[in-house]
């Protein structure tokens, strides 16, 4: 069967010939010579596209937007109406710099109406960005964000999952099993009189290694994101001692998200579990046993590396 030619509405312009079949181009429109579209792309009323733009196959760009030189869209990517785009992070009236700055928005990711992105950012993969938010770096995978200046406010499920990510909190005591392979949510020994409360785990049982390293994470302010890495070798086991925070755990295929809201709650993380932790309140403190001594050779920060590496194993 005949690939479809690409369509344009007589009253778009259209000067690239490098239209991927499917693609249509709706009125108003204006695409210059350079610029490069996939197949089964939807170019709405007048959007303009610039010539050192690629646009991946199944892209939907709402009306009026516009792409500039330096915009990469990858495939499956949704834009919508009047989202800004930018490439100069100092423009001036007829003084163009010598380099446009890079904006890469990577497959599947969504961007919402009326959002801005500053140049040189990267919205990570299945990402979400919500309406009128302003972007100022980048957006991890799968994170959704909101507001001026642009912070994550959750994250999005895993395509290949079909039940929704869910925030868990364990009851009174024992260990739940996570959907994520390996990860497990402990409830730890408590105990409480007149005098104070007490949170005890002994290690190798109750916490199900013996650690060679511990650190403590603290004074982070709400807005920020840490973690963002698997571990090859290092077992971990969190404890929100003060304060609360939100775990992510990720095996490649399945993702879950976790609340750690007192001290007597640990959530064990295995190797080659990608990790992240965001939503620290004010007082949040946060201990973490390793298995290992600090290796940087033992971190896989990039997500894309890390669902290969799973993907291989």
């Amino acid at each position: 069967m005949a690939d479809k030619k690409p369509f344009q509405h007589p009253q778009a312009i259209v000067e690239s010939k490098k239209i991927g079949a499917g693609t249509r181009v709706w009125a108003f429109a204006h695409v210059l010579p350079g610029a490069v579209i996939g197949r089964d792309c939807n170019i709405c009323d007048g959007v303009f596209i610039e010539n050192d733009v690629v646009v991946g196959d199944r892209v939907t760009i709402k009306c009026g937007v516009q792409l500039w030189d330096g915009v990469r869209l990858e495939n499956d990517v949704f834009v919508g109406p009047n989202a800004t785009f930018t490439n100069d992070l100092s423009p001036r009236s007829k003084q163009p710099p010598k380099k446009f700055l890079k904006t890469l928005v990577r497959e599947g990711a969504s961007i919402g109406a009326n959002a801005t992105l500053l140049p040189g950012i990267i919205i990570g993969k299945h990402a979400m960005v919500g309406a009128g938010a302003v972007v100022t770096q980048d957006v991890p995978a799968y994170a959704r964000v909101m507001g001026n200046p642009a912070r994550i406010t959750g994250y999005e499920k895993t395509p290949r999952v079909l039940d929704d990510v869910k925030t868990v909190k364990l009851g009174a005591t024992g260990i739940q099993k996570s959907a994520v392979k390996g990860v497990t949510l402990h409830s730890l020994k408590h105990a409480a009189d007149l005098r104070g409360s007490l949170s005890v785990g002994e290690f190798g049982n109750d916490i199900p290694f013996k650690p060679l390293r511990y650190f403590v994470v603290f004074d982070v302010p709400s807005t920020k994101v840490r973690g963002e890495h698997a571990h090859r070798k290092c077992k971990q086991f969190l404890i929100c001692v003060k304060g609360s925070i939100s775990v992510v755990v990720d095996d490649g295929t399945r993702r879950e998200e976790f609340a750690l809201d007192r001290p007597d709650l640990g959530l064990y993380i295995p190797p080659m579990v990608y990790g992240i932790q965001y939503r620290y309140s004010s007082d949040a403190v946060l201990l973490v046993f390793a298995s290992e001594r600090y290796d940087p050779k033992d971190y896989v920060r990039d997500y894309d590396e890390f669902v290969e590496l799973t993907r291989k194993k």
